[in-house]
């Protein structure tokens, strides 16, 4: 008993923590998005009701907002954590250069993201001040195709360049952490396939992948978090008007949550309050099947 008191007592601090900064704030926002036009001022609301989920899940821009986030998901994650596994792979592979190659591959992450975005600007986005073309066109002309405009170009370009700046973001972080994973599988199992004379593909599939499963699973699962909270790496690439964006929007969910709050058309707390519990949910569920799926998997 006095054991377990002397526990919750190291515990209390990061429990009032997360209920002062977590747990009463999610609790705040799930009481606004039932109160009808709240009004942050004057504390007052007209109503108590499920409209404001009903007027988010009727928006065009919230719908459009879901498609973005979805495809960045879809697209994003599964592509980050393939590319991310090859390149550990390769470096566990190199023995002498490992430590070069590893700080390389990890420098974009310790950049700051805004910096990383507006290069990525600059390199897609046609310049209207001068003649000169951006890099990405520049290479384009080298196959006898015409300069193309990624940033103010149609949608399908917009979601490319927001797609290839998410994947090389994620991409350090990534390789990190399956790097260490690689470095502490036992070698003592392919010492033991290689006196089998066991090919290289099935060492992988038998020995490699199922001991480095749960590191992946924590990738997919924190990627699928991450890509889900996107909107400071859009607007460094796109701007603030992400509802205007090139041909259509490219604005997100969590940029959809900033515009009801502060943007242009903002000022509906109620509006943000119902949009941001439903990206809740959204994220609960997946991380939940995710979770469920991983576990599944662990005891196969």
């Amino acid at each position: 008993m006095k054991n377990n008191i002397k526990g919750w007592l190291y515990l209390l601090p990061a429990i009032l923590f997360l209920g002062v900064f977590m747990v009463y704030p999610l609790i705040d926002v799930f009481v606004y998005s039932f109160q009808e036009n709240y009004q942050f001022v004057s504390q007052t609301y007209t109503g108590v009701g499920a409209y404001n989920y009903s007027y988010v899940l009727h928006d065009a821009s919230f719908l459009q907002a879901v498609k973005n986030t979805f495809i960045l998901v879809i697209v994003t994650v599964p592509l980050s954590t393939g590319f991310a596994l090859l390149i550990s792979l390769a470096l566990s592979s190199v023995k002498k250069l490992k430590n070069l190659f590893q700080t390389v591959y990890f420098l974009p992450y310790v950049t700051n993201t805004l910096a990383v975005g507006l290069v990525f600007m600059l390199l897609f986005k046609e310049s209207d001040q001068s003649q000169t073309h951006s890099l990405i066109s520049t290479i384009i002309g080298l196959f006898g195709l015409e300069p193309f405009d990624f940033i103010d170009g149609p949608y399908w370009a917009n979601m490319f360049v927001m797609c290839f700046y998410t994947i090389w973001v994620v991409l350090p972080f990534k390789i990190l952490i399956l790097t260490s994973a690689l470095a502490s599988v036992n070698q003592d199992y392919y010492r033991a396939a290689k006196v089998d004379g066991t090919r290289p593909f099935r060492i992988f599939t038998r020995i490699t992948l199922p001991m480095i499963r749960p590191m992946i699973f924590y990738l997919i699962i924190t990627g699928f978090i991450g890509a889900f909270k996107a909107y400071s790496d859009v607007v460094a690439i796109f701007g603030t008007d992400l509802n205007h964006a090139g041909a259509s929007g490219m604005n997100t969910i969590v940029g959809y949550v900033y515009d009801m709050l502060y943007g242009s058309t903002g000022g509906y707390p109620s509006y943000a309050s119902a949009a941001a519990i439903i990206l809740f949910v959204i994220v609960l569920t997946i991380t939940t099947i995710n979770l469920s799926i991983s576990r599944r998997n662990a005891h196969n």
